[in-house]
């Protein structure tokens, strides 16, 4: 259904300001809401939300994506959707869902929804955080080699190969056991999974339910970086504002040296979303009560096959990204230990956390007073749990669960913790990122790539990347404010600022 223009002053009168970090989004915005939204922003960050809707509301019509409020609206007429749309500081439009949209379908409803597009196309796109006993100045002489080695171990790249040998038999068995098949395969330590969100094991994964295209796709990319915003970072613990978080992670010391992972599920992921989609679209033909405002919102119900069905693959997906991530670490750790003529374990090269930021899981929350069982679907959003909650690691529980929020290239990094205020306002989820506040187009025509690697090398930060001439699209100035979307979660406590971390060498594709 196309939603009629109308105009930026007109629709404004259904925005309100709740408070500094947050504004409402009554029924009405666009028709058929079933729940209000909600979107987190500071002053630092509003103009751009309100700046992408003011060019769309004041133009003849709607191309390509709509603008992140409008999606957050489109998203609260779901059947099923309960509680708030929620967008949080991060916030920039996407395929259906905004990226950096969190909205929860209630389960015992028969109507409730799953949508592919409140899930993204990486699905299970998400970071993992290594630490190690090493400080600063431990690498500063070889940084340059060490990024070397660290690019030569990883593949990275559009058209990457893995390097970590891997059969028809061996994928489903991935697909199926998530890090448990790293673990038996020699590839993770067993004490990893505990720092894992879901401990890397989606239990309902059905690899049946992925396409033979989509394995085709993953067999040869398990162990790769991929391209766009995914990278590997050296970083440095920069300032901590929580010694005790800190200290529980292993990371309390100023200067500690860190390794920040961030991929996902590559071309399985994409044509398992894709393959989900084409399915929905075609149920909704024959269910003629569920119509939505935007075809790019194509769902299913949760119960049926098409729901069931994708539910499965999109398990057996997170599964993959978990063992791509963890296949990564394994070759992280041999770059390091090579480097430094020395073992993993004797640079401590533990696994800090490892947290999703594009998936839809099954979980209990409390809504108007009552708990019930949700399906959430965090879409360029991460789960950030309380103290005390039993999804949390044991080491954490009496700091909440770690957040790991990955700047823009060259740009600082955040670990976050999450908070009991975030379980009642956003079902447990804060930011994941800075967001995009400029598309990748405008970038490569505004920027040269030969100003933005020189730039990082003036912050004295090693770069290695396949394709020098994609640099721009992931320059900062593409991207909002880091410190502004984490400031405006912590002041909002929807997650508490625990960790800064500093970038001293960059990998990408």
């Amino acid at each position: 259904m196309q939603i009629s223009p109308r105009t930026f002053d007109a629709e404004m009168r259904y925005l309100k300001r709740r408070d500094e970090q947050s504004w409402s989004i009554a029924k009405g915005f666009v028709p058929g809401m079933r729940v209000p939204g909600v979107f987190f922003v500071n002053s630092a960050l509003e103009s751009l939300v309100f700046d992408e809707l003011r060019h769309h509301s004041d133009s003849s019509g709607y191309g390509g994506f709509l603008p992140a409020i409008k999606q957050l609206a489109n998203v609260a007429t779901l059947p099923g959707i309960v509680g708030e749309s929620v967008g949080l500081p991060d916030i920039h439009s996407g395929y259906g869902f905004a990226i950096g949209n969190v909205a929860a379908f209630d389960c015992g409803d028969s109507e409730a929804v799953v949508s592919p597009g409140g899930v993204g196309f990486d699905i299970n796109c998400g970071v993992r955080l290594l630490r190690t006993n090493l400080t600063e100045g431990d690498v500063s002489e070889n940084k340059e080699s060490l990024a070397q080695s660290l690019f030569d171990h990883i593949p990275v790249g559009v058209g990457s190969r893995g390097v970590i040998p891997t059969s028809s038999a061996h994928l489903d068995a991935a697909l199926n056991m998530g890090m448990d098949w790293s673990i038996r395969e020699g590839y993770s330590w067993a004490e990893d999974k505990d720092h894992c969100e879901e401990a890397g094991r989606m239990l309902q994964a059905d690899p049946t339910k992925v396409s033979r295209r989509a394995k085709k796709r993953g067999l040869p990319q398990m162990g790769t970086l991929g391209a766009g915003n995914h990278y590997v970072e050296i970083q440095v613990v920069d300032e901590v504002y929580d010694m005790h978080a800190a200290n529980r992670m292993g990371l309390g010391m100023v200067g500690q040296v860190a390794i920040m992972i961030h991929s996902g599920s590559r071309g399985l992921g994409h044509q398992v979303a894709t393959d989900a989609l084409l399915a929905m679209e075609r149920a909704m033909e024959r269910d003629v009560g569920l119509v939505t405002n935007d075809r790019q919102l194509a769902c299913a119900r949760i119960n049926s096959d098409e729901g069931k069905d994708y539910l499965g693959a999109m398990a057996a997906a997170a599964n993959y990204a978990w063992v791509n991530r963890s296949s990564m670490t394994f070759l992280a750790r041999q770059a390091f230990a090579k480097q430094f003529g020395s073992t993993p374990d004797d640079l401590d090269m533990q696994v800090v956390y490892d947290v999703s930021h594009n998936i839809a899981k099954t979980e209990e929350h409390f809504v108007d007073g009552k708990l019930r069982t949700l399906l959430v679907h965090r879409k360029g959003a991460t789960r950030a749990f309380p103290p005390n909650h039993p999804l949390v690691p044991v080491d954490y529980q009496f700091t909440g669960q770690p957040v790991l929020v990955g700047g823009t290239m060259g740009t600082c990094s955040y670990i976050l913790t999450g908070t009991e205020r975030g379980m009642a306002r956003t079902f447990g989820s804060t930011c994941h990122g800075a967001g995009r506040a400029s598309s990748r187009n405008k970038t490569r025509r505004t920027l040269a790539y030969e100003d933005v690697l020189a730039d990082l090398d003036k912050k004295g930060i090693s770069i290695r990347i396949a394709s020098p001439k994609l640099v721009m699209e992931e320059a900062p100035e593409a991207y909002k404010d880091v410190n502004s979307v984490v400031e405006t979660c912590d002041c909002a406590g929807i997650s508490n600022k625990a960790l800064k971390l500093r970038p001293i060498a960059v990998i990408k594709g």
